[in-house]
């Protein structure tokens, strides 16, 4: 296809979502483009390496599927800005230069952190981190492996971990399962859920790995890297159990509390967002898998973290309302059913508010520009920040090389905490719209913007 040609869509991100969406759109007739940063298809779902045959994967029959489909796809393509233009609009990547009638935007989720005394130390991973070394790479982060945070996907990481020759001392679950209890139509919908939780755990028996509900990390010691961690019990709220402190061996630690959906393409769009059931900010699609902005389809975690499944059936919902076709009753249901899942998933592991008390003064809350907790709360009490931009132009966590990907959430947490009342849409969107959503060299934009003589 032509560097200057217009598809019909333009698919932002290759993972489950974004690859059923171009499938769909391309099997309804549509031109399509499929763009993502990685080298392959599949995301951060289906890291893989060349040579892989789906062991330890979930799914990779559909993968399997989806990818013996002929799509124009741009590999290594990092995506920075995306615009309106014309009648179209305009994907700005890394190596070019994308115009589409329409766009379908992807980009999934990445690790949502929440920071402890000594989070920085080498050897702590996100959980999804250290999933991805494991994958895309075939590394293991360590011999001696603590998997620490709240939700079902610390499972499949410690199984992971465990399978490929670590030793895990345990998994420590903030929250506890039993609140799936509170939601029995959602779950009898989605037997397959528990059935995949279940084989997760008979895994996890089977490597002699224990599962301790309401405790995780509240601390990781050493000097040059991690150690040992500190684990509690901790109470509803999440705040520790008195007396309940004991301390781990262990030379590293995956760490994980959810999934923070990656907006920066949306919010470039003018996209409309609200705050979801897991306190995270998503972006609005209607029915139709449609965000406010004309032309522009939203599908996966972007709109709402729910898991792999979820976002192959709205991706191929988005591709083919965006590629004119009217999809099947079937699937629209389907839909209903597992979004209601991922509904009981995040009321059952909230992160509640007490994970606060763990933090003592010095302890970092925006690692990229060192800012302690005491200037976060110095830049509140002393200098009166009443939301979390005032407190990045006062304190500057949200500064530096991760532009608050990492520490937006906490900061937000802590200016919300402060002034007595629970984070919202505009807290988080203040740390979640970026102008380069992707770190691009001046020297790639210059080769893109050479003036003819």
């Amino acid at each position: 296809m032509a560097a200057d040609s217009v598809v019909d869509a333009a698919v932002l991100g290759a993972g489950p979502a974004g690859l059923a969406a171009a499938v769909a759109a391309h099997r309804a007739g549509a031109r399509v483009t499929l763009v993502d940063s990685g080298p392959r298809v599949g995301g951060q779902y289906w890291r893989h390496r060349d040579g892989d045959h789906g062991r330890g994967h979930r799914l990779w029959s559909t993968l399997d599927r989806l990818r013996d489909t002929p799509l124009d796809f741009r590999p290594d393509h990092a995506i920075w800005h995306v615009e309106r233009t014309g009648d179209g609009f305009t994907t700005h990547t890394s190596a070019g230069e994308i115009r589409s009638r329409t766009v379908i935007v992807a980009t999934g989720a990445h690790d949502r952190q929440l920071p402890f005394s000594g989070w920085t130390l080498p050897g702590v991973f996100t959980a999804g981190g250290a999933q991805a070394l494991l994958k895309g790479h075939g590394v293991v982060v360590g011999d001696r492996v603590v998997v620490a945070g709240t939700g079902p996907f610390l499972l499949p990481v410690a199984v992971g971990l465990a399978e490929a020759g670590a030793r895990v001392p345990g998994v420590f679950e903030a929250g506890s399962p039993v609140g799936f209890a509170r939601h029995p139509a959602a779950v009898l919908r989605n037997l397959g859920k528990l059935t995949e939780g279940a084989s997760y755990l008979r895994a996890l028996r089977r490597h002699r790995v224990r599962t301790h509900t309401r405790s995780t990390v509240v601390a990781a010691h050493g000097d040059d890297r991690v150690r040992a961690v500190t684990v509690a019990t901790l109470d509803r709220e999440w705040r520790v159990v008195a007396g309940t402190e004991r301390e781990i061996e262990c030379d590293a630690v995956a760490v994980g509390y959810g999934f923070t959906p990656q907006l920066e393409l949306p919010l470039q769009l003018g996209c409309d967002t609200h705050l979801d059931a897991d306190g995270s900010l998503v972006a609005t699609a209607d029915d139709r898998q449609r965000a406010s902005v004309p032309g522009v389809y939203l599908a996966g975690e972007v709109c709402g973290v729910g898991g792999a499944q979820l976002s192959l059936v709205e991706g191929e919902l988005a591709g083919r309302y965006a590629a004119g076709a009217v999809p099947g009753k079937r699937l629209v249901r389907r839909r209903a059913a597992l979004r209601a899942f991922a509904a009981a998933l995040h009321r059952t592991y909230p992160v509640q508010p007490g994970w606060q008390t763990w933090l003592a003064d010095d302890t970092l809350v925006c690692r990229c520009e060192e800012v302690p907790v005491r200037d976060v709360r110095r830049s509140i009490v002393d200098l009166g920040a009443t939301e979390p931009r005032a407190v990045k132009l006062l304190a500057r966590p949200g500064m530096g090389l991760c532009q608050g990907r990492v520490c937006g959430y906490p900061t937000a947490c802590l200016v919300a905490e402060a002034r007595g009342r629970p984070v919202t849409a505009p807290d988080l969107l203040g740390m979640s719209a970026r102008p380069i959503a992707q770190p691009v060299t001046l020297g790639s934009l210059a080769e893109q913007h050479v003036e003819e003589p």
